[in-house]
């Protein structure tokens, strides 16, 4: 049985015994193990049902932990650390041959982040080793965003989720690899393509890869609610179509008026762009638990994290 619970001292036990932990960031709950333990590595991957071929992101406290992770850091590189990090940014580089090949796919690359929660950091920092932590969800479902949501995914299969809230970013890190000394965005998330580019100049975007994805969140299904769910500009007049049928609608700001919407979740009555993506998939949650025949969501403006937020509600949505 699953346990939430906010004794650090726990969790440091459960995973120097190389178990898993669920742990807070500021984007979303991870499932966490040692990253030189293949024994947790391997349960991330058994808990999940997440597939061998789809690699992890490494968790450090502070950039002088990199030094024993990557063998190389390009210019660019070190900009974007110096930019967003502690943050929500993952930058994909060469890895040591210390890092097991379990972690990264078989890749020569490694996925690597400073997450920005003090409870997180608080964590790692009495750890004698970094943490590998995928999201703490089963493979393709909506992504945790507070510890309940873990427990309802996990109760029987972990011992703990360390609480720390609801996480205030609420949609994944943005990941960014390079080719040729070239910055390349494998993920879109809750730094914008803006952000970065104001760091770095342009940047390539190459997000969709089915076979050997270079990072996670590449896949073309993901992050899913059980609930058929439909992406439109048009909401009102896409649920005209379906008279009969028990609907939910995801909308980013403003009213709508419709007999049949048996429940709405508005993520911004200000129409801030922040603000939705933090509430994005704990309203999805809240959709999917209502037994609904179907979710209708609006397409996002698609600027700034909009961009992130139409991502995920596109691979949401896909059969």
């Amino acid at each position: 049985m699953t346990i939430i619970s906010k004794d650090i001292t726990k969790a440091i036990t459960i995973l120097n015994n190389e178990d898993v932990v669920a742990i807070p960031t500021e984007t979303v709950y991870g499932l966490a193990g040692n990253i030189y333990s293949e024994k947790a590595i391997r349960k991330i991957f058994e808990v999940k049902q997440r597939p061998l071929f789809n690699p992890l992101i490494v968790h450090i406290h502070s950039i002088d932990q990199l030094q024993d992770i990557v063998s190389e850091f390009p210019e660019k590189a070190q900009l974007l650390a110096k930019a967003f990090w502690p943050g929500s940014l993952t930058l994909i580089l060469k890895k040591k041959p210390t890092i097991p090949d379990l972690i990264t796919a078989g890749k020569d690359s490694v996925a690597v982040r400073i997450p920005n929660h003090p409870v997180t950091l608080n964590l790692l920092q009495q750890l004698s080793f970094p943490l590998a932590a995928p999201s703490a969800n089963p493979f393709n479902r909506i992504s945790p965003t507070n510890a309940s949501h873990v427990e309802d995914y996990f109760k029987d299969t972990i011992k703990m989720v360390l609480e720390g809230g609801a996480c205030t970013n609420g949609i994944e890190s943005t990941i960014i690899g390079f080719e040729n000394d070239q910055p390349i965005l494998y993920r879109l998330g809750s730094i914008s393509i803006e952000e970065i580019t104001n760091v770095i100049g342009e940047i390539q975007i190459k997000n969709k890869k089915e076979t050997a994805p270079n990072a996670p969140g590449m896949l073309a299904k993901h992050y899913a609610p059980k609930t058929r769910t439909y992406l439109t500009t048009e909401v009102e007049n896409f649920i005209k179509d379906y008279p009969d049928k028990k609907i939910g609608v995801l909308k980013f700001t403003g009213d709508i008026n419709a007999s049949n919407i048996e429940h709405v979740e508005i993520l911004s009555e200000t129409g801030g762009l922040k603000e939705a993506a933090s509430k994005l998939y704990s309203s999805l949650h809240k959709l999917d638990i209502l037994n609904l025949d179907m979710i209708v969501a609006e397409v996002f403006p698609d600027f700034g994290l909009g961009k992130s937020i139409n991502d995920r509600l596109e691979r949401a949505t896909k059969i």
